[in-house]
């Protein structure tokens, strides 16, 4: 879950990097006595995420300007939608804007990217989760922005869950114990409340992972085939998640192999951001 203080360190960060002393050009081209009311305008269709992130951004640089939330996270949009209407001092909205809408515009991309994963697995049992290849330091912001688009988060981090890769088996098995006795091991280490995870690679791997009693078993770059192969062969004695080479063209035939959960690091890590603008135009003007 987004959290406010989550929102405002990683906002005021950007605002403060943006005007380190204060917007030079606004303090010197406009009045400080004029106000201004601005539309957060769509130009495409998509889905909307980080409104109260937006909204932050101007809260945080100036506590008299006014943000109203046209539509929710999560809410599908057209091109021409007012998405929120921003009002105060003209400088503050000015200072304000470029950082308001690098976050909504890049967590709008992000939920609308993963409506379309989601739309094109409905039908099947597949749900579409993202990965930890998020922008460094953003990664509570494009993990909401995955949520808003209908998909779901793996761990949040490192310290969340095991997850056992390629690299870590054979570390793990570079000692002489065989892949069930390794992972028979960790598993003796971790509470019961803590997930385990196995990534394979190859179909031969499954039944000595399985005899380990993990909780998920992810198939790593599988063709369809061993996918169906790898989904049969565990038949639901795990969680099994199917990762590599997703992409919109593949997603739908991956879901179709009955695989339970499809991971994707394309949802965060080459995502467009949607095209929006801030349109906006002067209230008042100072009296001469």
């Amino acid at each position: 879950m987004l959290t406010l203080p989550q929102i405002d360190r990683v906002v005021g960060a950007a605002l403060e990097e943006d005007a380190p002393w204060g917007d030079l050009t606004s303090a010197t081209l406009i009045p400080v006595t004029a106000t201004a009311t601005a539309a957060l305008a769509a130009r495409e269709d998509g889905v909307f995420s980080g409104g109260e992130v937006f909204a932050a951004a101007f809260r945080l640089t100036d506590p008299s300007i006014e943000v109203t939330l046209l539509v929710g996270d999560g809410e599908r949009f057209r091109r021409k939608d007012t998405l929120a209407t921003v009002t105060g001092p003209a400088r503050g909205i000015l200072q304000a804007e470029r950082i308001g809408l690098n976050f909504v515009q890049r967590m709008s991309g992000i939920a609308t990217l993963t409506a379309r994963y989601v739309d094109a697995v409905s039908g099947t049992r597949a749900r579409i989760v993202d990965t930890r290849k998020t922008t460094p330091g953003l990664r509570a912001f494009e993990r909401h922005a995955v949520r808003s688009g209908g998909g779901f988060n793996h761990r949040f981090s490192l310290s969340d869950a095991v997850m056992a890769k390629d690299n870590h088996l054979a570390v793990l098995t570079a000692g002489g114990l065989s892949l069930t006795e390794a992972l028979l091991a960790v598993r003796a280490q971790l509470g019961h409340t803590t997930h385990l995870e196995v990534e394979v690679d190859r179909l031969d791997q499954i039944d000595a992972v399985l005899a380990a009693g993990v909780d998920t078993i992810m198939l790593d770059n599988f063709s369809l085939d061993d996918l169906r192969t790898g989904v049969e062969r565990i038949g639901g004695r795990a969680i099994v998640e199917a990762s590599g080479n997703v992409t919109l063209d593949t997603v739908g035939a991956i879901a179709a192999t009955g695989v339970d959960v499809i991971s994707s690091g394309a949802l965060t890590h080459s995502v467009r951001a949607l095209d929006f603008g801030l349109d906006l135009s002067i209230t008042a003007q100072p009296v001469p």
